[in-house]
C-alpha cells in the first residue's frame, strides 16, 4: 500500500482508525490554503457545490502560516494575497501568539 500512487478513501480510513492519525487532516487543509477565491456574483452563475469555509483554520495552519512569517520566507502581504487570509485575521493571530 505505500508503494502505490493512489489509496482508496476506505482503506485509507482504516489506517487512520488504526493509527489514531488523521490523514485526511492533510488534504483539507492543503484545500482551505489553496482552494480558489470564490466567483463574486455579476451576472455569472452561481456554483451549486459547497463552499469552504476560510474561518476553519486548524492549529497547523496558524503555526504554519506565522513560521512563515517569522522566518522571512513570506511577507504578511503575501500571506494574504496568496492564501486568501483575511490581514484582519493574520493580524489577530500574530497578536494572540506572540510570535513575531
Amino acid at each position: 500500500m505505500y508503494s502505490q500512487e493512489d489509496l482508496p478513501t476506505n482503506i485509507l480510513m482504516r489506517w487512520s482508525k488504526l493509527l489514531e492519525y488523521d490523514f485526511f487532516r492533510i488534504y483539507s487543509q492543503h484545500l482551505i490554503l489553496y482552494a480558489p477565491p470564490a466567483a463574486i456574483s455579476n451576472g455569472m452563475e452561481v456554483s451549486k457545490l459547497p463552499k469552504f469555509k476560510k474561518n476553519l483554520y486548524t492549529q497547523e495552519i496558524i503555526a504554519f502560516v506565522l513560521e512563515l512569517i517569522k522566518t522571512g520566507e513570506k511577507t504578511k502581504r503575501q500571506i494574504v494575497d496568496e492564501y486568501g487570509i483575511p490581514n484582519s485575521t493574520l493580524n489577530k493571530w500574530v497578536n494572540k501568539y506572540n510570535t513575531i
